[in-house]
């Protein structure tokens, strides 16, 4: 069963970064634009970066579970970025954005579908492996997407999102973004962590009473 979650997923989320690609390389290249911009544009995007993620560690999960990207780690982080993701396209960017066609198709399954999937993936997995200190690694894909984008934007001079552009906000406003985004990140983390430490200490107690009663009875 977790390795079938874990397949739906991974399916779900390498077809909808396939059908938002080709929509916005049809879009692009319709208003003048070659390919390889369009797919230069493509990457620039956090939700491509964080369903990416969940492509490839869910993948990891269904085909290879002992690799390191299926570690406990690696869910965690992925799930952290991806919940968030979610999280806040719901509640900040849903109302202001409200596509058509196919691209509703990709907005939905990029924003609702892999979160959840992938959420219920990481519910369905083991659990006990980690630790408090371990919500520190979800700083990562924040910090490495701020570096990023920062160089994209040197290069090209265009940035994804407005709260993370230094030609439209100051160096303090940019610096609160950046740890705003970052301690959001975390305190998700920290969540998921003491749902796993929750589900643990069930499975524990469940299997305990059973063992206790096969030892007496022997």
């Amino acid at each position: 069963m977790q390795r079938g979650l874990a397949s739906i997923t991974a399916i779900v989320a390498w077809a909808a970064l396939a059908l938002q690609l080709g929509l916005l390389i049809g879009e692009m290249t319709g208003g003048g634009a070659s390919v390889a911009e369009a797919v230069w544009r493509f990457f620039g995007f956090f939700t491509i970066i964080m369903n990416l993620m969940v492509a490839v560690v869910a993948s990891a999960m269904s085909l290879r579970p002992a690799s390191a990207l299926a570690a406990p780690k690696s869910r965690l982080v992925t799930a952290a970025a991806i919940v968030f993701g979610g999280l806040v396209y719901s509640v900040l960017l849903r109302a202001i954005w409200q596509p058509t066609g196919w691209q509703a198709v990709a907005d939905h399954a990029l924003h609702d579908a892999t979160p959840v999937l992938f959420f219920l993936t990481w519910l369905a997995w083991e659990h006990g492996g980690l630790r408090w200190r371990d919500a520190l690694w979800a700083a990562a894909p924040p910090l490495a997407y701020c570096v990023y984008a920062f160089a994209r934007g040197t290069a090209d001079g265009w940035y994804a999102y407005w709260f993370l552009n230094p030609e439209a906000l100051n160096a303090t406003q940019l610096s609160a973004s950046i740890v705003l985004l970052t301690a959001a990140f975390i305190i998700v983390a920290i969540t998921l962590i003491a749902i796993d430490h929750l589900l643990a200490r069930r499975r524990n107690s469940a299997v305990r009473p059973a063992g206790q009663s096969a030892s007496r009875s022997l």
